[in-house]
């Protein structure tokens, strides 16, 4: 096998690891993602998974950023092709949406605010940053949506993205009782608190 290929199955390999422990976070959130439960899940031995990341730590770290980059592919990045204002802001919350629904055990990052909130260290730290940078995200785009005058000059994007934030946190919490109504009653949310702010009502089902 020449480098350049075993370098490919490596990657492969680290990529199917990686994919089998974003499920067990997803059930049990980081802190129940175990070597033991990978490695069977991954059908392979504690010590190939440990060939691949050198401790949990590095492991949960690993998972966390991996589910940052597809977050911010499924959903940042075609909101990014929306033009500037509401439909990109709208954009983002959509996808949003359809992200905490298409992971039916949940997000891994929005249950590992609620798992690292009072636990401090480098995984705190890291759930901390990401979040932060969500919300400056959501901070941007908002202040595009004032430039366009789609929302009120009034408008605290602070305030907002907060506001947004809740409305998706909201859902991934309902989907636990309420799975058919929450994305329904999510997206009636954010349209009457986008209304709030000024911007053009759209047509929701009842």
């Amino acid at each position: 096998m020449t480098p350049q290929a075993a370098t490919h199955k490596g990657n492969a390999t680290r990529e199917m690891i990686l994919a089998r422990a974003y499920d067990i976070a997803a059930r049990h959130g980081l802190e129940g993602l175990s070597i033991g439960e990978l490695a069977t899940a991954a059908g392979m031995s504690k010590s190939g998974v440990f060939a691949h990341f050198g401790s949990r730590e590095d492991l949960q770290l690993t998972v966390l950023e991996w589910t940052a980059d597809r977050y911010a592919r499924a959903v940042i990045a075609p909101a990014i092709g929306q033009p500037r204002g509401l439909p990109r802001l709208r954009a983002i919350m959509e996808n949003w949406f359809r992200w905490v629904c298409d992971n039916p055990d949940g997000c891994v990052i929005l249950a590992a605010a609620h798992e690292y909130d009072a636990r401090p260290g480098l995984l705190h730290d890291r759930v901390v940053d990401w979040l932060l940078q969500l919300r400056q995200q959501l901070v941007k785009a908002i202040g595009m949506c004032i430039d366009t005058g789609e929302l009120s000059p009034k408008t605290d994007p602070v305030l907002l993205a907060f506001e947004l934030f809740a409305v998706a946190q909201g859902l991934h919490d309902a989907r636990l009782y309420d799975a058919e109504q929450a994305p329904l009653l999510a997206r009636r949310s954010l349209d009457r608190l986008l209304a709030s702010y000024g911007a053009p009502a759209v047509s929701t089902p009842a």
